[in-house]
């Protein structure tokens, strides 16, 4: 018999099980989000001052500002902002002149300032990051960088509203800066310009001030009026912080407080704006401290402005924030209920494809592996009561099976709702995430689960340079060929450039030296049985990023366009680049344009054996009618719009409906009628090409308000053979929820769809359960970006779930042999539920199971023979087959579902997937009519 514990042994037993799991969410979530420590100085400074890429070259005058201030400051670098970095008691962060984040960094500054942590920021700050990232700095900032003025101009105070701690001497001068457009709510404008309509000059929140210039930079502004600017502000929050955050003021002058700074980090062989490749490096910037250092940063890799997702309008969000008391309201109550029930899902059908295919090859199995696999499948409510926080401590700190890790999710998925009932926030999150990560641990990845899919990868420019010639590029294809990748979209054309030397475009990617990468790709590609499709930019035409790579001019406008100004396109302002853009673009509606774009693809498909050309950049660039920010202003396009209506579309705006329906119809019409064209010229030359597009996941009527980009369309009328939709997103369920409106539509006629999963900044495990839902749901493949991202733990994983195994066949590609793959998928799923109901103890009617059995073989047979001598008549047998036997699944199915609806709607999901590569496949593969 149990002796009786005392009170006060109870209370400091579940103390200590509390800081047991709270530690344990600590150490998943810091593994999890790749934390690395801040360096602080060897006195705790009251700033910290981001230095990175962008600044490096304006950093002696931050610095000496600084030094003159007086301020207690160290440096990070900018991949020290992450979510979770420890700054100590520095509650004011500095982001100097930064242009470019990325979702995770603007992740961090909004998690950093909602736990009381103050942002200054200066310039056009993040005006370069995406779109998503730039809505989230607006609502952080209390405004954006609208544009730059043309001239020197004077601040001075505003009229109204204007906050008592700016009422200061000093702070008003001539300064040559940006017009900062301040949110409607919560933001205040304390110093405006002194030009027409006096437009902000300074932003201020309860929690930011953004200054709207080039803080630390002579060209813009003296010295003393930045000085005066930032002690001013950072006085402002601490005052302003509780008292247990605040530090001491900091006095006129830099007498009394002693400056002990963090050297800002060395950059050697840096890759570049973009990340993609090329030779540029950064010099160091002056070290200013005088205390001894206790470590260097790391070094600053400049931020990865990849290509297909750099104007992606997506504010990628974290959904649970570790620690945070922050209310969570009904609907956020069931989705992350949801969300942790698809995970166990997601784990299970994974276990599953493994286990099946197991007993099909003979490997041993025991049997009580398998009955307990279906007894989980079966009886997921058959979990043990048991203290959540005893059961959150388990999963952190000790390493369980498979079976006890979908037990406990189970549990804490169930008390999800009672926790928040009860307005435990903080622990519902906790308990949410270490049971999210330990899931993670338990998906099966060493052993091969997938079924004949599209494995593509983008191959990007920057991956391409570094590998320097045919040997390096080789490296490369073998990594990719041994984890599984069957096709490489191979970056062909961008920024105006060629990679490989062409009779049309004069000009070669000056970064590519002495050989041809695409002649080479193409044959490294065909020894590993993989295919390669040459990836091109459209309608982009240069790159500001890849200027400074090459130390251009960052307005050059790319080789093309300076050669052919009159090809240009322009906004609304006669801006060829827009505002907070970087890339300047073709007129879509110039004839000379097309006809030299549709010459270039030629010369790619028919000088290289390429099995396919994807499309990027096939749209207009971002616009904001509502805003008054559109494009599309190009000469031919003026001029042809206006022989249409009458009318020059520069003196239409979105209040004349009519009008402006017209113009924006006349711009979409542009790219459909050239996607039309590139389909229909290049087939003619390569019957066999596979032609795809890569694409954002936007709702319609936006994506064609914003960059005329109707993608639908093209897919209906059989344009293209794969819609790629760029559905990037760091966590599986918001990817799920931007891919899942494409799965489900009707729109896309014959087409395939391949959802985009972008690697930067994603977990391996992370990557490998978004490839799981892939799996689970009705679509043919993904495509990975980007290879630069491709870590040698991904490849590890992706060798042992997809790699190849030595045979004497090769596995189809759904894009190539459709037929093919229907029938092996289908004899896959055939042999899940084949060992679901062996290991299954319930009782079935056996002239059930039988009708299930005949209708089932009855469709294997028509897929086989279908695959193995097309015709039109086997077409219409292996359908019917396939609508009969769909139309009778769920019932032949009833007490699955009853017990596991999610495995029975991944069922079904496959069959729809096979029913969608018969489509494709009647449109693509030459059918006999008898």
């Amino acid at each position: 018999m149990k002796y009786q514990e005392s009170q006060k042994d109870i209370s400091l037993k579940i103390k200590k099980a509390r800081k047991l799991f709270i530690l344990s969410c600590e150490i998943v979530v810091l593994s999890f989000l790749s934390i690395l420590p801040v360096t602080a100085a060897t006195e705790e400074p009251i700033l910290s001052v981001v230095y990175g890429q962008e600044n490096a070259n304006q950093w002696r005058g931050i610095s000496d500002r600084l030094q003159t201030i007086g301020v207690k400051y160290c440096v990070i670098s900018l991949n020290d902002v992450k979510s979770g970095a420890d700054w100590g008691d520095r509650r004011v962060l500095f982001l100097p002149n930064v242009e470019t984040l990325t979702p995770t960094q603007a992740i961090a500054l909004e998690d950093w300032m909602s736990k009381g942590g103050r942002l200054i920021a200066s310039g056009p700050v993040g005006s370069l990051s995406s779109p998503g990232v730039r809505q989230l700095l607006r609502s952080l900032l209390g405004g954006y960088w609208g544009f730059s003025l043309s001239d020197t101009e004077q601040i001075q105070a505003a009229k109204t509203k204007i906050p008592e701690w700016t009422n200061q001497t000093g702070l008003f001068g001539k300064v040559r800066g940006g017009v900062v457009i301040p949110n409607d709510m919560g933001a205040e404008s304390p110093a405006v310009w002194n030009s027409k309509d006096n437009p902000a000059a300074v932003v201020t929140t309860e929690r930011s001030t953004f200054l709207g210039w080039r803080w630390g930079t002579d060209t813009a502004s003296a010295a003393e009026l930045d000085n005066a600017w930032l002690k001013t502000t950072i006085n402002h929050y601490l005052t302003a912080l509780a008292p247990s955050n605040r530090t001491k003021k900091i006095p006129g002058g830099s007498q009394s407080c002693s400056t002990t700074v963090a050297a800002a980090p060395s950059v050697q062989g840096s890759r570049g704006a973009e990340g993609q490749g090329g030779a540029s490096s950064l010099s160091s910037p002056p070290k200013t401290a005088t205390a001894p250092i206790p470590r260097s940063l790391p070094m600053v890799k400049p931020p990865s402005s990849q290509e297909a997702i750099d104007q992606l309008e997506q504010a990628v969000r974290l959904d649970v924030a570790p620690n945070s008391n922050e209310p969570i309201d009904n609907n956020q109550a069931i989705a992350l209920q949801q969300e942790l029930e698809n995970l166990i899902g997601r784990v299970e059908s994974a276990h599953l494809a493994v286990l099946a295919d197991a007993a099909n090859v003979g490997e041993t199995i025991s049997e009580g592996e398998g009955k307990q696999f279906s007894r989980h499948l079966n009886t997921p409510q058959s979990v043990k009561e048991q203290p959540t926080q005893l059961a959150s401590t388990k999963l952190g700190a000790l390493a369980i099976s498979k079976d006890q890790a979908l037990a406990q999710a189970r549990l804490i998925a169930k008390n999800l709702p009672q926790l928040i009932a009860q307005k435990n926030y903080a622990l519902a999150r906790q308990q949410w995430l270490v049971a999210k990560t330990t899931l993670w641990q338990q998906f099966p990845v060493d052993r091969k689960l997938a079924q004949p899919e599209i494995r593509a990868v983008w191959l990007d420019r920057g991956t391409i340079v570094r590998a320097g010639s045919k040997a390096g590029l080789a490296q490369i294809f073998d990594r990719l060929a041994q984890a599984g990748i069957n096709t490489v979209f191979f970056e062909t054309v961008n920024a105006g450039y060629p990679i490989y030397p062409s009779q049309v475009a004069k000009e070669q990617n000056p970064l590519i030296r002495g050989w041809n990468p695409l002649e080479e790709a193409v044959k490294l590609a065909h020894e590993r049985d993989m295919e390669l499709h040459a990836w091109v930019w459209t309608f982009a035409a240069g790159n500001q990023r890849h200027n400074e790579i090459l130390n251009l001019n960052p307005n050059y406008p790319g080789p093309v366009l300076a050669a052919h100004p009159d090809w240009a396109n322009y906004d609304n302002l006669g801006n060829m680049i827009p505002v907070g853009q970087s890339k300047p673009f073709f007129d879509p509606a110039n004839p000379e344009v097309r006809q030299y774009l549709l010459k270039l693809y030629e010369e790619i498909v028919t000088k290289y054996k390429v099995d396919g050309l994807q499309l990027d950049y096939i749209r207009y660039p971002f616009q904001d009618p509502s805003a008054g920010r559109t494009y599309g202003y190009g000469k031919a396009a003026r001029a042809q719009f206006q022989q249409l209506t009458g009318v020059d579309p520069v003196n239409i705006s979105p209040s004349q409906a009519d009008l402006w329906q017209k113009w924006t119809k006349f711009r979409t019409e542009q790219v459909d009628s050239f996607v039309a064209q590139v389909s229909q010229q290049l087939r003619q030359k390569q019957p066999n090409l596979i032609l795809s597009v890569a694409v954002f996941p936007l709702p319609e009527q936006e994506r064609i308000q914003k960059i005329q980009q109707n993608w639908e369309t093209w897919a209906r009328r059989g344009d293209v053979d794969l819609i790629v939709p760029m559905t990037y997103a760091l966590d599986t369920s918001r990817f799920q929820r931007l891919a899942q409106p494409w799965i489900a539509s009707k729109q896309l006629g014959a087409t395939l769809l391949v959802p985009g999963i972008r690697l930067l900044s994603l977990p391996t495990i992370g990557a490998f359960d978004q490839l799981q839902l892939v799996r689970d749901l009705p679509v043919s493949g993904y495509a990975l970006f980007a290879a630069e991202n491709f870590s040698n733990d991904l490849q590890k994983i992706f060798s042992s779930t997809q790699g190849r195994i030595q045979s004497t066949t090769s596995e189809p590609i759904p894009h190539r042999q459709p037929f093919q793959t229907a029938a092996i998928r289908y004899t896959a799923l055939q042999r899940e539920w084949k060992f679901v109901f062996q290991n299954d103890q319930r009782q079935r009617s056996s002239q059930k199971l039988s009708d299930f059995n005949n209708q089932a073989e009855v469709l294997r047979s028509a897929l086989n023979q279908l695959a193995a001598s097309p015709s039109a008549n086997k077409l219409v047998v292996a359908r019917a087959s396939l609508t009969r036997f769909q139309s009778q699944f769920r019932v032949l199915m009833s007490q699955e579902i009853k017990s596991n609806s999610y495995q029975v709607k991944v069922w079904e999901n496959r069959l729809v997937t096979i029913e969608r590569l018969l489509r494709y496949g009647e449109r693509r593969v030459q059918l006999r009519p008898l």
